[in-house]
């Protein structure tokens, strides 16, 4: 598998299974999942996928990345309720090619985002991997 067999819109939860708030988590973000078809979401866990994370910092739980191809347009912890998240994705979902790149590269952080945390090629391997 290679990322460009992985769906244009990834949406991916770093959580840890040690972390109750994540556990409780998960149903919702499963749910939100078969709303979504046509976008990939994936569980991944911090510590036992850690090769999917890299060298990304994850303080607090649960945090959410979502990618438009390789655009990462969001990263960070996000109150765990999945109105949030499905909120986020409605607004993401619905910007324009030229919207959703100058929304990507509108701040520093944003931009760091773009170098730091594009989990694209790491997770299309992994699940090369698992799919072996």
């Amino acid at each position: 598998m290679n990322a460009l067999s992985l769906p244009e819109l990834l949406v991916v939860c770093l959580c840890a299974e040690w972390c109750g708030t994540c556990r409780e988590y998960r149903a919702g973000f499963e749910a939100l999942a078969a709303q979504w078809p046509q976008a990939g979401f994936h569980w991944v866990d911090v510590e036992d996928d850690a090769e999917v994370v890299g060298d990304l910092d994850i303080e607090n739980f649960p945090t959410l990345l979502i990618q438009r191809g390789d655009l990462v347009l969001f990263f960070g912890t996000m109150l765990p309720q999945h109105v949030f998240l499905q909120r986020t994705l409605e607004t993401l979902t619905a910007l324009g090619d030229d919207e959703a790149r100058a929304y990507a590269f509108a701040n520093e952080e944003r931009r760091s985002w773009q170098r730091e945390c594009n989990l694209r090629p790491a997770l299309a391997e992994h699940l090369g991997r698992k799919a072996a």
